[in-house]
């Protein structure tokens, strides 16, 4: 009998602390900026979780690990969906940014973010003259 009180008791806490946890983060708002994936340099590597943010007049890429990665002069040269082979390490429904940065001699990287968030990224990152069509 005492077990089941303390396992009662144990339960109620935990509740107690996740709701408090909740009701903090409901009133801080929503976190700034896009939640993505990211894979640095475009096509190698692996997909790391980030968000980009586009303030201060340029856009900037922030991975989960490692350095940020401003995007000076930022376009998106492409826009596709996942291959199937992608889908396993990111949401099969996300749409995939292909960006050139940098004066011509810059890098590429891809973003992923899911398709409600690819206009808000578009706008951050406006698209180039030359994107292949999608």
């Amino acid at each position: 009998m005492i077990e089941i009180v303390a396992v009662v008791l144990g339960a109620a806490g935990a509740g107690w602390l996740l709701r408090r946890k909740h009701l903090r983060r409901a009133a801080a708002g929503p976190a700034a900026g896009i939640p993505c994936m990211v894979r640095n340099p475009a096509g190698a590597g692996r997909w790391r979780p980030g968000r980009v943010y586009a303030d201060q007049g340029t856009a900037r890429c922030v991975p989960g690990r490692g350095d940020p990665v401003p995007l000076p002069g930022g376009r998106a040269t492409a826009v596709r969906a996942p291959s199937v082979k992608e889908g396993m390490s990111i949401n099969p429904g996300s749409r995939i940014v292909t960006c050139a940065y940098g004066d011509g001699d810059g890098g590429t990287i891809e973003i992923a973010v899911m398709a409600l968030d690819l206009s808000e990224l578009l706008e951050a990152i406006p698209r180039s003259e030359t994107e292949s069509p999608s």
